[in-house]
């Protein structure tokens, strides 16, 4: 957003809100020079799924703002837990259709994060600009790359139920184990494959090697130079006190991960 001169305004939605962006803070956020809104649901690096119900609240402050588009990123639409049913702005509120670009692809969904094919939907004006500024400063994907992406869309998609299963299994053994007397607090995400554990507990103190820490980069580095578990600080997503961890692994090595948490954890003081 930067290199196109625009200033990146952070709208916080932090674990009291389920890392859920509420109407109220949206609000707050806008100015007559906010131009985006940019909205990931399911979410990296939290997890949060934002509901119809929920996405109602927001299309209600954006309707009262007719200068601001909506870029929602759809990438997890697969991946939604606990019998939830995925929903994206533009279909709870078609009023918002005509300034909303929806971003999707199949990296997540259909696991060919090496194929690097991403696709979107959006008002032909904006498209046919977006294309013209690609098509002069960035190569394309391979023919092979978007032939396979259309028989991953067109084929058969019963296996995606199976995954999403599967999914959910993970999440909970690693949601399940991270509470386990840690000192960590995590929330059980509804969607993506990723946690959002809180260390804030843990942190001003000694770790067993020694380690003092003082934030949740210390608590991450630590972690991996004592257990070789390697996971994300939240600061790096804006978020101190936090790490995200991914469950889009084996449960075998998910199950020694968050046994290696454990011990880690227990040896503080």
């Amino acid at each position: 957003m930067r290199l196109c001169g625009a200033e990146p305004v952070f709208a916080v939605a932090d674990a009291s809100t389920g890392f859920k962006l509420s109407p109220e803070v949206l609000d707050a956020a806008i100015t007559p020079k906010t131009k985006w809104l940019i909205l990931n649901t399911p979410s990296n690096p939290t997890g949060a799924a934002y509901s119809a119900d929920d996405l109602r609240g927001l299309a209600d402050v954006l309707l009262k703002h007719p200068q601001v588009h909506i870029l929602t990123d759809d990438i997890y639409e697969a991946l939604v837990y606990d019998g939830g049913e995925f929903a994206t702005i533009a279909q709870v509120e078609p009023k918002l259709i005509a300034r909303t670009l929806t971003m999707n692809g199949v990296s997540k969904s259909h696991a060919m994060t090496g194929w690097r094919i991403g696709y979107c939907t959006g008002p032909r004006q904006l498209l046919q600009a977006m294309t013209k500024l690609q098509g002069q400063s960035t190569s394309n994907p391979t023919s092979i790359s978007q032939w396979a992406a259309v028989e991953a869309l067109n084929g058969p998609q019963d296996f995606l139920g199976e995954w999403r299963k599967v999914f959910q299994e993970r999440r909970d053994l690693v949601v399940k184990g991270l509470n386990a007397n840690t000192g960590l607090d995590c929330l059980t995400p509804q969607g993506a494959f990723y946690v959002f554990p809180s260390c804030q507990r843990l942190l001003g103190k000694t770790s067993a090697g020694g380690a003092v820490l003082k934030t949740d980069e210390d608590f991450v580095m630590a972690l991996l130079e004592e257990t070789g578990v390697a996971l994300v600080h939240g600061t790096a997503f804006g978020l101190p006190g936090h790490f995200r961890l991914s469950y889009a692994a084996a449960t075998s090595e998910l199950e020694a991960a968050v046994g290696r948490i454990q011990v880690f954890c227990a040896g503080i003081s």
